[in-house]
Protein backbone atom coordinates (compact mmCIF):
# COMPACT_ATOMS: atom_id res chain seq x y z
CA UNK A 1 0.00 0.00 0.00
CA UNK A 2 1.23 3.49 -0.98
CA UNK A 3 1.80 6.29 1.75
CA UNK A 4 -1.33 8.06 -0.47
CA UNK A 5 -3.02 5.11 0.22
CA UNK A 6 -2.56 4.40 3.60
CA UNK A 7 -3.52 8.15 3.76
CA UNK A 8 -6.60 7.44 1.77
CA UNK A 9 -7.84 4.88 4.58
CA UNK A 10 -7.05 6.76 7.13
CA UNK A 11 -8.95 9.41 6.26
CA UNK A 12 -11.93 6.72 5.67
CA UNK A 13 -11.72 5.43 9.20
CA UNK A 14 -10.77 8.75 11.11
CA UNK A 15 -14.02 9.98 9.70
CA UNK A 16 -16.06 6.69 10.22
CA UNK A 17 -18.97 7.29 12.68
CA UNK A 18 -17.29 6.16 15.60
CA UNK A 19 -14.68 9.62 15.40
CA UNK A 20 -15.16 12.86 15.67
CA UNK A 21 -17.76 14.89 13.79
CA UNK A 22 -16.73 16.50 10.70
CA UNK A 23 -19.23 17.22 7.91
CA UNK A 24 -22.25 15.52 6.31
CA UNK A 25 -22.18 15.31 3.23
CA UNK A 26 -24.58 17.47 0.65
CA UNK A 27 -25.24 14.36 -1.60
CA UNK A 28 -26.78 12.42 1.63
CA UNK A 29 -28.35 15.09 3.34
CA UNK A 30 -31.16 13.02 5.09
CA UNK A 31 -32.10 9.29 5.68
CA UNK A 32 -33.24 7.76 2.65
CA UNK A 33 -36.25 5.25 2.80
CA UNK A 34 -35.66 2.45 5.47
CA UNK A 35 -35.99 -0.34 2.86
CA UNK A 36 -32.51 1.35 0.18
CA UNK A 37 -30.95 0.32 3.64
CA UNK A 38 -32.04 -3.12 3.98
CA UNK A 39 -31.17 -6.01 1.97
CA UNK A 40 -32.73 -9.54 1.17
CA UNK A 41 -31.57 -11.75 4.09
CA UNK A 42 -29.66 -14.45 2.13
CA UNK A 43 -27.46 -11.96 0.44
CA UNK A 44 -26.84 -10.07 3.53
CA UNK A 45 -26.02 -13.56 5.16
CA UNK A 46 -23.19 -14.17 2.39
CA UNK A 47 -21.94 -10.66 2.50
CA UNK A 48 -21.12 -10.76 5.69
CA UNK A 49 -19.58 -14.41 5.67
CA UNK A 50 -16.88 -12.64 2.98
CA UNK A 51 -15.34 -10.76 5.35
CA UNK A 52 -13.24 -13.47 7.09
CA UNK A 53 -11.95 -16.49 5.58
CA UNK A 54 -14.07 -19.35 5.48
CA UNK A 55 -12.38 -21.15 8.11
CA UNK A 56 -13.70 -18.36 10.47
CA UNK A 57 -16.91 -17.19 8.95
CA UNK A 58 -18.41 -20.46 8.65
CA UNK A 59 -19.15 -21.15 12.06
CA UNK A 60 -19.53 -17.58 13.11
CA UNK A 61 -23.03 -16.15 14.42
CA UNK A 62 -24.22 -13.72 11.61
CA UNK A 63 -26.30 -10.42 12.41
CA UNK A 64 -28.74 -8.76 9.78
CA UNK A 65 -29.91 -5.45 10.05
CA UNK A 66 -34.08 -5.14 10.05
CA UNK A 67 -36.04 -1.99 10.55
CA UNK A 68 -34.92 -1.52 14.07
CA UNK A 69 -31.68 -2.62 14.29
CA UNK A 70 -29.27 -5.72 14.00
CA UNK A 71 -30.49 -9.07 14.97
CA UNK A 72 -28.98 -12.46 14.75
CA UNK A 73 -30.03 -14.41 11.63
CA UNK A 74 -27.34 -17.35 12.01
CA UNK A 75 -26.16 -18.55 15.71
CA UNK A 76 -22.59 -19.14 16.10
CA UNK A 77 -20.34 -21.65 16.95
CA UNK A 78 -16.67 -19.94 17.42
CA UNK A 79 -17.21 -17.28 19.10
CA UNK A 80 -17.02 -14.74 16.16
CA UNK A 81 -19.67 -12.23 14.66
CA UNK A 82 -20.20 -11.16 11.42
CA UNK A 83 -22.12 -7.92 9.90
CA UNK A 84 -22.74 -5.83 6.93
CA UNK A 85 -21.89 -2.45 8.43
CA UNK A 86 -24.09 0.52 6.36
CA UNK A 87 -22.85 3.98 6.53
CA UNK A 88 -23.73 5.14 9.95
CA UNK A 89 -20.94 3.07 11.04
CA UNK A 90 -19.35 2.01 8.52
CA UNK A 91 -17.93 4.83 6.06
CA UNK A 92 -16.67 7.96 5.83
CA UNK A 93 -18.71 10.39 7.54
CA UNK A 94 -19.83 12.23 4.39
CA UNK A 95 -21.46 8.91 3.57
CA UNK A 96 -23.38 8.73 6.93
CA UNK A 97 -26.82 8.45 5.01
CA UNK A 98 -25.58 7.21 1.84
CA UNK A 99 -27.81 4.22 1.59
CA UNK A 100 -25.81 1.93 -0.64
CA UNK A 101 -22.71 1.09 2.09
CA UNK A 102 -21.91 -2.35 2.62
CA UNK A 103 -19.49 -3.29 4.45
CA UNK A 104 -18.45 -6.96 5.85
CA UNK A 105 -16.35 -7.36 8.59
CA UNK A 106 -16.05 -9.99 11.15
CA UNK A 107 -15.61 -9.50 15.24
CA UNK A 108 -13.95 -11.99 17.33
CA UNK A 109 -15.33 -12.29 20.81
CA UNK A 110 -13.56 -9.68 22.40
CA UNK A 111 -14.69 -7.02 19.87
CA UNK A 112 -18.35 -8.90 18.98
CA UNK A 113 -18.53 -7.93 23.64
CA UNK A 114 -17.49 -4.17 23.10
CA UNK A 115 -16.87 -3.04 19.89
CA UNK A 116 -20.09 -4.13 18.61
CA UNK A 117 -22.16 -2.83 21.27
CA UNK A 118 -20.80 0.98 19.84
CA UNK A 119 -21.85 0.11 16.25
CA UNK A 120 -25.44 -1.30 17.31
CA UNK A 121 -26.12 1.85 19.61
CA UNK A 122 -25.41 3.87 16.35
CA UNK A 123 -27.35 2.16 14.18
CA UNK A 124 -30.21 2.31 17.15
CA UNK A 125 -30.10 5.98 16.86
CA UNK A 126 -29.55 5.94 12.56
CA UNK A 127 -32.59 3.53 12.15
CA UNK A 128 -34.65 6.33 14.71
CA UNK A 129 -33.60 9.30 12.22
CA UNK A 130 -30.64 10.44 14.76
CA UNK A 131 -27.92 13.13 12.40
CA UNK A 132 -24.47 12.91 12.36
CA UNK A 133 -24.07 15.72 15.02
CA UNK A 134 -26.65 13.44 17.25
CA UNK A 135 -25.51 10.17 17.29
CA UNK A 136 -21.46 11.55 17.87
CA UNK A 137 -22.77 13.03 20.61
CA UNK A 138 -25.24 10.39 21.99
CA UNK A 139 -22.15 7.80 21.50
CA UNK A 140 -19.78 10.05 23.46
CA UNK A 141 -22.48 10.34 26.15
CA UNK A 142 -22.88 6.72 26.70
CA UNK A 143 -19.25 6.47 26.74
CA UNK A 144 -18.94 8.92 29.13
CA UNK A 145 -21.46 7.41 31.45
CA UNK A 146 -19.84 4.06 30.95
CA UNK A 147 -23.13 2.91 28.91
CA UNK A 148 -20.53 1.30 26.31
CA UNK A 149 -18.12 -0.81 27.64
CA UNK A 150 -14.15 -0.01 26.87
CA UNK A 151 -12.71 -2.29 24.33
CA UNK A 152 -12.24 -5.96 25.22
CA UNK A 153 -8.49 -7.37 25.27
CA UNK A 154 -7.42 -9.27 21.90
CA UNK A 155 -10.44 -7.43 20.10
CA UNK A 156 -9.85 -6.98 16.77
CA UNK A 157 -12.26 -7.72 13.41
CA UNK A 158 -11.42 -8.84 9.79
CA UNK A 159 -12.07 -6.72 6.53
CA UNK A 160 -11.47 -8.83 3.81
CA UNK A 161 -14.15 -9.22 1.69
CA UNK A 162 -13.33 -8.24 -2.03
CA UNK A 163 -16.83 -7.43 -2.44
CA UNK A 164 -19.40 -4.79 -0.66
CA UNK A 165 -18.75 -1.24 -1.07
CA UNK A 166 -17.52 1.77 1.43
CA UNK A 167 -19.15 4.69 0.25
CA UNK A 168 -18.04 7.38 -2.07
CA UNK A 169 -14.74 8.39 -0.28
CA UNK A 170 -13.69 5.08 -0.05
CA UNK A 171 -15.29 2.74 -2.18
CA UNK A 172 -13.15 -0.02 -1.74
CA UNK A 173 -11.01 -0.73 1.11
CA UNK A 174 -8.02 -2.73 1.00
CA UNK A 175 -7.92 -5.98 2.91
CA UNK A 176 -7.22 -5.51 6.09
CA UNK A 177 -7.56 -6.49 9.91
CA UNK A 178 -8.33 -3.95 12.82
CA UNK A 179 -7.48 -3.96 16.66
CA UNK A 180 -9.68 -1.86 18.86
CA UNK A 181 -7.53 -0.69 22.07
CA UNK A 182 -9.03 1.98 24.48
CA UNK A 183 -6.40 5.26 24.88
CA UNK A 184 -4.34 3.49 23.48
CA UNK A 185 -0.83 5.34 22.22
CA UNK A 186 -0.47 4.46 18.48
CA UNK A 187 3.59 5.51 18.89
CA UNK A 188 3.30 1.88 21.17
CA UNK A 189 3.10 -0.05 18.33
CA UNK A 190 5.33 2.05 16.15
CA UNK A 191 2.04 3.22 13.89
CA UNK A 192 1.83 5.63 10.82
CA UNK A 193 5.59 5.78 10.79
CA UNK A 194 7.26 5.61 7.41
CA UNK A 195 7.99 1.87 6.59
CA UNK A 196 5.44 0.59 9.14
CA UNK A 197 2.78 -1.25 7.41
CA UNK A 198 0.54 -0.47 10.60
CA UNK A 199 -2.22 2.14 10.15
CA UNK A 200 -3.80 4.20 13.41
CA UNK A 201 -6.40 6.17 14.25
CA UNK A 202 -6.54 7.59 17.93
CA UNK A 203 -10.31 9.53 19.10
CA UNK A 204 -9.55 10.94 22.11
CA UNK A 205 -13.26 11.74 22.48
CA UNK A 206 -14.35 8.49 22.53
CA UNK A 207 -11.11 6.36 23.91
CA UNK A 208 -10.32 4.55 20.70
CA UNK A 209 -7.91 3.49 19.03
CA UNK A 210 -7.94 1.36 16.41
CA UNK A 211 -4.89 -0.44 14.39
CA UNK A 212 -5.23 -1.10 11.08
CA UNK A 213 -2.79 -3.95 9.03
CA UNK A 214 -3.24 -4.40 5.88
CA UNK A 215 -3.02 -8.05 4.35
CA UNK A 216 -1.83 -9.90 1.20
CA UNK A 217 -5.04 -11.57 0.36
CA UNK A 218 -8.83 -11.56 0.22
CA UNK A 219 -10.43 -13.60 2.66
CA UNK A 220 -11.49 -15.88 -0.44
CA UNK A 221 -7.64 -16.24 -0.75
CA UNK A 222 -6.86 -14.33 -4.16
CA UNK A 223 -4.18 -11.30 -3.69
CA UNK A 224 -5.29 -8.18 -2.96
CA UNK A 225 -3.70 -5.44 -4.11
CA UNK A 226 -1.09 -3.28 -2.66
CA UNK A 227 -2.46 -0.12 -2.88
CA UNK A 228 -5.87 0.73 -2.58
CA UNK A 229 -8.42 0.32 -5.46
CA UNK A 230 -10.15 3.32 -4.35
CA UNK A 231 -10.44 6.39 -5.84
CA UNK A 232 -8.21 8.81 -4.19
CA UNK A 233 -9.18 11.85 -2.73
CA UNK A 234 -6.50 15.13 -2.24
Amino acid sequence: MTRKSQLTLVFALALSAISPAVTQSDSYPKMAPIDQYLMAEDAEIALARTAAPDSISRDAEIQVLRRHGYERAVPGKNGFLCIVGRGWSAAADPDFWNPKVRVPLCMNAPAAHSYFLAIAKITDLALAGRNLAQVNQAVADAIAKKELPPMESAAMCYMMGKQGYGGDVAPHWPAHLMFFYSDTDPALWGANQPGSPIIAVADPNFHLTQFVIPTQKWSDGTEAPTSSPTHEHQ
